[in-house]
């Protein structure tokens, strides 16, 4: 079985929803920056380890993500899921987990990386909207995209309206993503590509919700 530890540092609803599911694999811990962050509460109820690994603790980046990385290998983890967690991480790090480290953003990538993604998909008047999970790579949101939920933009949206039902739409694809990845219907070549039930992933698989 796989196991897998969850990189959280805020409420952590996307963790709680990974646990609701029921993956294949095994949460084997979950580890945040934030001794506060409400999603240690959420572990600690569902009997899953904690760590916390605050960054303020630490010089830099790079020595940070070493300590993090040292308790992902005691921990013996397959898989890192990145859940809400407000940290840019070191190349040295993304590189050690290549291919094993996974991230939803709120946005249909390749379109709006990086922040405030609600916002400009209004200011450009889109007419769709969603979530992409996709592996992380050292270039920001840039990872081989794996799955995406779409939704059409309604009218009446506001940024606040977009983020929660964006937030959905998370709840329902990061957990399959990961079940996949833990079953080996989805698995992450030594080259960099990735297989859907033993198919080239030619581009991500979409779920529409309209």
């Amino acid at each position: 079985m796989m196991k897998i530890a969850v990189l959280v540092s805020g409420n952590g609803s996307n963790l709680q929803a990974i646990i609701d599911a029921k993956v294949s694999g095994q949460i084997v811990g979950v580890i945040s920056n934030k001794a506060d962050a409400f999603a240690l509460q959420r572990a600690e109820q569902a009997g899953i380890a904690t760590a916390v690994i605050e960054h303020k603790d630490y010089p830099d980046r790079v020595s940070f993500d070493a300590v993090m990385h040292q308790k992902l290998l005691d921990w013996e983890v397959d898989l890192v899921i990145l859940a809400g967690f407000m940290r840019i991480l070191s190349p040295i790090f993304v590189n050690r987990w290549q291919g094993k480290m996974l991230n939803i953003h709120p946005s249909l990538l390749p379109n709006y990386k990086g922040m405030h993604t609600h916002q400009r998909v209004l200011n450009s008047g889109e007419v769709f909207h969603g979530c992409t999970v996709h592996f992380v790579t050292a270039e920001l949101d840039a990872g081989p995209a794996l799955a995406q939920s779409v939704l059409k933009v309604a009218q009446h949206d506001t940024a606040q309206s977009l983020a929660e039902r964006i937030h959905q739409l998370e709840h329902f694809i990061y957990p399959l993503v990961v079940d996949w990845l833990c079953q080996g219907t989805l698995q992450y070549q030594t080259d960099g590509h990735v297989t859907f039930r033993g198919q080239a992933l030619q581009r991500p698989i979409q779920f529409s919700q309209f």
